[in-house]
């Protein structure tokens, strides 16, 4: 078990009559990716501005534990904000060298990580080049390149997959996790649930300000009584009332006229299920699986 980094305990914070934090508590592990998640105006962006002390909580604490009680310095964290803020008339190596230097970093060494970064991403060949005349995708690397050169103990990312395609979401999914292997602590706010799922350690949901959930996807999975769920495909319109009474289902929802999803109480054998679907339905396609992150983020939030 490593041992922790950051400790938030009962922290609030209130805008006018809106309590955009409310009595929040986790930790966060060396050495591991936890994701911070929530639907839009849920708390997410506060809380994190909280952490990088560019606002202070109302009230609870806030710790950061990198030895002999030290508070983070810019080589500690790295920030990858929502908000794009990149110097759009400045090349890209001196833009990313300036981030090395103010992060920590000697100017010749910031400059040779930036290239060798550069040169991972297919992009050394547009390093003389200035921000603007990169695409959205293309700024986005530059971006996150700019918040882990300097290897810092924590990197905060916030909304890092934003304006990637699935080929670079897939890249940089890869890239989190050998953060991870080579020392340094993720939090990540993401609204990829797919990749979330892939990648993070443990979880927290938050809505309006307040925990919803939290732990690992299988802690999770237990705590909300998630089941799995089947989806069936038919050669035509049907109902499936002659399904909806029996004891291993839970629920049922219509994709489109001929597509459904079944959802299996936890625990429930569904072999009976099964061998009804094929009695009374010309079956075109079934297949089983456990509920999704976004399956079980959906179903907590709307309720």
């Amino acid at each position: 078990m490593h041992k922790t980094i950051l400790t938030i305990n009962s922290v609030e914070k209130q805008f006018a009559k809106v309590k955009a934090v409310d009595k929040l508590s986790f930790d966060i592990r060396e050495r591991e990716i936890f994701a911070l998640l929530g639907p839009n105006g849920a708390g997410k962006t506060t809380m994190v501005r909280m952490l990088l002390n560019i606002i202070k909580p109302d009230s609870g604490t806030i710790q950061f534990h990198f030895g002999n009680g030290q508070q983070p310095k810019a080589s500690h964290v790295g920030y990858l904000p929502e908000e794009r803020g990149l110097y759009q008339d400045i090349p890209v190596l001196k833009t990313l060298t300036y981030f090395g230097v103010i992060r920590g970093l000697e100017r010749n060494r910031a400059g040779h990580k930036a290239i060798q970064w550069l040169e991972r991403l297919d992009l050394k060949d547009r390093m003389h080049e200035k921000i603007q005349s990169l695409s959205k995708g293309n700024q986005q690397k530059i971006q996150f390149i700019a918040s882990v050169l300097h290897e810092p103990q924590i990197a905060i990312l916030d909304e890092p997959f934003s304006g990637f395609d699935p080929v670079n979401q897939e890249l940089f999914s890869g890239i989190i996790r050998e953060l991870c292997s080579n020392g340094t602590t993720v939090l990540l706010s993401a609204h990829q649930m797919q990749l979330v799922e892939r990648v993070a350690d443990r979880l927290l949901l938050i809505n309006k300000g307040r925990e919803v959930l939290r732990g690992t996807l299988e802690e999770i999975r237990s705590a909300t009584g998630a089941g799995n769920k089947v989806t069936v495909q038919l050669d035509d319109i049907a109902d499936l009332l002659k399904l909806r009474d029996h004891q291993s289902v839970q629920n049922i929802e219509l994709i489109n006229n001929s597509k459904y999803v079944i959802y299996i109480r936890p625990g429930a054998g569904y072999s009976e299920l099964l061998k009804m679907l094929g009695t009374y339905y010309n079956v075109q396609s079934i297949h089983s699986e456990q509920l999704s992150l976004h399956d079980i983020y959906v179903k907590a939030i709307g309720k």
